[in-house]
């Protein structure tokens, strides 16, 4: 986990549900999808499946994306860098669902396929526009 997340960037990241951009690793090269997302004092928490699962069992390293746009005029972003746990415990998925659905205003019961993916940051780096 990283020492230190500048408190700004934590504070933007726990503002409001955007998208997040994950990045896996897939046959050498990028793979960038948009997932919803749960950050809590250095680490990220996504539930996931099909091809990111696929990707992050093979290769845990990660880059997460967020940023807010307001009619096509970026206002801040904040980049993550950090390795992926991929937690196959139903108890804690549940849990971890609950947290991410609720920021999202999504159905408790949305997405029960998903698998809890954890990504311990390892930097961040963060601007306002």
């Amino acid at each position: 986990m990283v020492e230190v997340i500048d408190p700004e960037a934590e504070r933007l990241l726990r503002s409001e549900p955007l998208m997040a951009h994950l990045a896996t690793c897939r046959d050498g090269r990028p793979h960038v999808a948009p997932v919803w997302y749960h950050y809590e004092e250095g680490t990220v928490e996504v539930t996931t499946t099909g091809r990111k699962l696929a990707n992050l069992r093979a290769n845990p390293r990660v880059a997460l994306s967020v940023q807010k746009d307001v009619e096509g005029t970026a206002e801040w972003m904040v980049t993550l860098l950090g390795t992926a746990t991929v937690v196959d415990d139903d108890e804690e998925r549940d849990a971890a669902a609950a947290r991410i659905n609720e920021k999202y205003g999504a159905d408790e019961s949305a997405f029960p396929e998903n698998v809890l993916v954890r990504i311990d940051v390892g930097s961040a780096s963060h601007r306002v526009y």
